[in-house]
């Protein structure tokens, strides 16, 4: 069962759509303290900042693609992680340090070269996304 009181990884993003390494990244979050919020940018038919114009994918698909994503490797939503809808935030700005890591995690190529642009252009050229 998800603790709101247990320490928590959050990981913010449009997840426009969720892929592969965005996979890995929740991979990774989890083992650092066995429980995970996702939160997902409110951006549907609105601009995610610069360069972050196109975002098919409204909140109850990105909240199924990210369910169905995390199934296949035994991930349980209310039991290793939760969603929750944020504003369209795009600045994270903190005072002094108060029990908060900012960590930015890197990959191999394989991970780093996936591109949910390229991903949502494939769907599209399949007729999979309008």
């Amino acid at each position: 069962m998800f603790d709101w009181k247990k320490p928590t990884v959050q990981m913010l993003g449009r997840w426009q759509p969720w892929h592969t390494g965005h996979q890995e990244l929740f991979k990774r979050a989890i083992e650092k303290t066995g429980q995970v919020m996702i939160q997902v940018r409110d951006v549907h038919g609105a601009s995610g900042g610069d360069g972050q114009d196109d975002n098919p994918f409204d909140w109850d698909e990105v909240c199924r693609n990210i369910s169905d994503g995390l199934l296949v490797d035994g991930y349980e939503r209310g039991i290793h992680y939760e969603i929750m809808m944020v504003p369209n935030i795009v600045n994270i700005t903190y005072g002094r340090g108060v029990g908060y890591v900012f960590e930015e995690e890197t990959f191999d190529d394989s991970v780093t070269k996936i591109s949910a642009t390229k991903i949502r252009k494939k769907m599209r050229e399949e007729g999979d996304l309008d």
